[in-house]
């Protein structure tokens, strides 16, 4: 009898995949925020409420995305840039400032642009080069389509967020490679971004000391390498099983952006090294099954979105946990699904979505048992009936 499974096709082991990172997600951000909330706004339950609000309405927006054909998003592109880019700029004018940066504005609820603008980007990009792929064209890297990018990345560094402009020129940049951009175009334009990254780093003095601080946290502990060298310690600390849930010690103000850019720690030291490589393995899995939706993908357009969603997500989740462990420096990356942020949350299910509505038209269905009332035939008389149709029984 079939193996039963826990999905018919690629499509529903990606949403099972994000489901399990959401819980997991969920019970982090009550965990690591509790405190915080407590002491800031006298109520425990502050953060995980609006993150449950944030879900809620993440979960329409998955289910919008799935329902809807794909290739609407294609129409939908460049009206989703001018928004994004609207509201980056509006960001300077009536956004909110919180530890010396502009990156969000109060609309009931709070709304990041810059996360928008991610998504923006790579549905510009994905639109641009699917044709070309469908067609078979040559890939080159200059063209208009660049421009709204640069503009978005510009305006996400002028706040300042370097980290998330990098994203957002980033995305672009690998959908040309894995589009088919010629080598000597991707070397040229590989110096031309570390060169463009590296002036960038060192024209402030905070990202300075943060690239120091890099490379030495422990000499830099009580400044610029405090966050990396708390992160340390809280991941040191969690073992191989963890704290247990709730009895993390670096979120009594001791670990900074304990429930954003550094819940992968408090996750670590609660739940230790089991916790630590569940996740990983979940966001390799999740890699694993985009790679298989994009390779049943026959059109160019949804191609480029599944790899673009998968950069967006499972490469936002690589950085994040490479910045906390310390491989790269302190960049103000989320984790998807794991960190607090409502935004982002929102645009990541409904990218998840996008991404379930290309797997729904190309992704066939693995049969996980008989239809209803049928038995499989023993594999004796499997052999016979072959037989007996071949001789035109």
């Amino acid at each position: 009898m079939p193996k039963k499974r826990l999905w018919i096709n690629n499509v529903e082991a990606v949403l099972f995949i994000m489901a399990i990172l959401i819980i997991i997600g969920t019970i982090n951000v009550f965990s690591s925020s509790f405190v915080m909330a407590g002491n800031e706004f006298d109520n425990g339950y502050y953060f995980v409420n609006k993150h449950l609000i944030s879900l809620l309405i993440g979960i329409f927006a998955l289910v919008f995305a799935m329902r809807l054909d794909y290739r609407v998003w294609r129409k939908l592109s460049f009206l989703i840039t001018v928004f994004a880019v609207l509201c980056l700029i509006a960001v300077f004018f009536i956004g909110i400032e919180v530890n010396g940066s502009k990156r969000w504005i109060q609309i009931g609820m709070t709304f990041q642009p810059s996360e928008v603008a991610k998504l923006a980007s790579l549905l510009l990009i994905a639109s641009y080069l699917g044709p070309k792929i469908d067609k078979n064209l040559r890939i080159s890297i200059g063209n208009k389509v660049w421009l709204p990018i640069l503009l978005m990345g510009g305006l996400v560094y002028k706040q300042p967020d370097l980290g998330t402009a990098a994203i957002i020129v980033g995305i672009a940049f690998l959908l040309y490679i894995m589009a088919g951009l010629p080598l000597g175009e991707v070397v040229v334009l590989g110096a031309i971004a570390l060169g463009g990254a590296g002036i960038l780093t060192f024209s402030a003095d905070y990202r300075i000391d943060r690239v120091k601080a890099w490379f030495d946290p422990w000499s830099y502990e009580s400044t610029s390498g405090y966050q990396t060298v708390q992160s340390l310690i809280a991941i040191g600390s969690g073992g191989f099983s963890g704290l247990g849930l709730g009895m993390g010690t670096s979120k009594f103000a001791y670990l900074p952006e304990a429930h954003t850019d550094f819940a992968f720690s408090i996750l670590c030291q609660e739940m230790g090294f089991i916790g630590a490589f569940l996740v990983l393995i979940l966001l390799a899995a999740m890699a694993w099954y985009c790679g298989r939706i994009a390779k049943e993908t026959t059109d160019g357009f949804g191609k480029m979105l599944v790899i673009g969603i998968a950069i967006l997500v499972v490469g936002q989740g690589v950085a994040n946990i490479a910045m906390v462990i310390g491989i790269l420096p302190v960049i103000g990356v989320p984790l998807p699904f794991i960190s607090y942020g409502g935004t982002s949350l929102i645009v990541n299910m409904l990218s998840m979505g996008i991404l379930a509505s290309v797997g729904k038209k190309h992704c066939s269905k693995v049969p996980t048992r008989p239809p209803k009332g049928k038995m499989p035939l023993p594999k004796s008389q499997r052999y016979i009936a072959t037989d007996a149709v071949k001789r035109g029984a």
